[in-house]
């Protein structure tokens, strides 16, 4: 398995809502943190947002400053982090709250909102998705708070197009199984944005998805990913990748932001929080596939990484409180 799709099966993304929006020029709108559509409330601690635009143009920053963010139709505005949000023809506008614009489906089939003045007109789906910092690593966590990925030139690509349709429906339509399609769709346009944004980063750009478009750290991503259950050493690895020791450990941690196997040590842990969740293993198994072999040691290098036991991560799993 590759490191970007072992990476999303641990980061188990939930809750996708998929909305249809039509806003004509002037207009500005708020998206709220915790609530962004006038749905229920998620629960979970981090909700990720992304807007897919598909006619028009319009500008977008955080409501707390930051730079502007120029969007037009092709390009796809992921806010990773759960932030408060400013979307507009016009950003110095008094902007109305995104919850109170959403219509119900009716005879549509799919949730909409329609804003602003009668002018220029621009059309996006926006819509979140529920994940649990703690396992995000490392995707989310080496992705800037605000960011835009162009999908395509001045259009999207007809296959996201279509996943868009698909995912309004199903958002309205509260069918069996409508849950989870909407998480495979979301997922796929994820998958999407983020190729496309590891094609666009600058050359020099570090962290992990900066290091899929390494050769040899690429491969060692793969590699760690493949079999974490290995018994790696970055002499075994290097080996496997074809350069020194030195050049590898040294390449690893100019990109990654620390060594291979330290990599390896929270990964596995992350892996290990997962399945203390999904699992009826018991905690000495969990710990032993993990590389430990104690429980004790195990106890403590959990604690540290999650804050807490591995027994109590397991039980507030079950009481739903992670």
């Amino acid at each position: 398995m590759d490191a970007l799709s072992d990476a999303l099966r641990v980061l188990q993304l939930t809750g996708a809502v998929f909305i249809d929006v039509e806003n004509t020029a002037p207009w500005c709108v708020v998206s709220h943190s915790g609530n962004p559509a006038g749905q229920e409330p998620m629960s979970g601690p981090d909700i990720l947002f992304f807007h897919v635009f598909t006619e028009g143009r319009c500008k977008a920053r955080l409501a707390g400053g930051g730079d502007t963010v120029d969007l037009r139709a092709g390009d796809l505005l992921l806010l990773p982090r759960d932030d408060q949000h400013l979307l507009g023809s016009d950003l110095l506008l008094p902007p109305t709250p995104a919850d109170r614009l959403v219509q119900p489906a009716g005879d549509r089939g799919y949730l909409r909102i329609e804003h602003g003045g009668g002018g220029e007109k621009t059309r996006f789906v926006c819509g979140y998705l529920r994940f649990d910092e703690r396992l995000c690593a490392p995707i989310l966590r080496t992705l800037p708070r605000i960011l835009c990925v162009h999908l395509g030139e001045a259009q999207i690509p007809v296959w996201i197009s279509n996943l868009l349709q698909i995912g309004m429906r199903e958002t309205a339509a509260s069918q069996p199984g409508g849950g989870t399609l909407l998480v495979k769709l979301s997922e796929l346009l994820f998958v999407a944005a983020m190729r496309r944004y590891i094609e666009q980063l600058p050359e020099g750009e570090t962290g992990w998805l900066a290091g899929l478009r390494d050769r040899y750290v690429s491969r060692a991503l793969a590699l760690l990913h493949g079999r974490p259950d290995h018994a790696w050493t970055v002499d075994t690895l290097a080996e496997e990748v074809a350069l020194s020791r030195s050049a590898l450990a040294r390449r690893f941690t100019d990109i990654i932001g620390q060594g291979p196997m330290q990599y390896l040590t929270r990964w596995r842990l992350t892996i290990a929080a997962q399945r203390l969740r999904s699992e009826h293993a018991s905690i000495s198994r969990i710990a032993s596939d993990s590389g430990y072999e104690s429980d004790a040691a195990f106890n403590r290098a959990f604690k540290r990484a999650f804050g807490t036991t591995p027994a109590a991560w397991r039980r507030d799993a079950k009481s739903g409180n992670t």
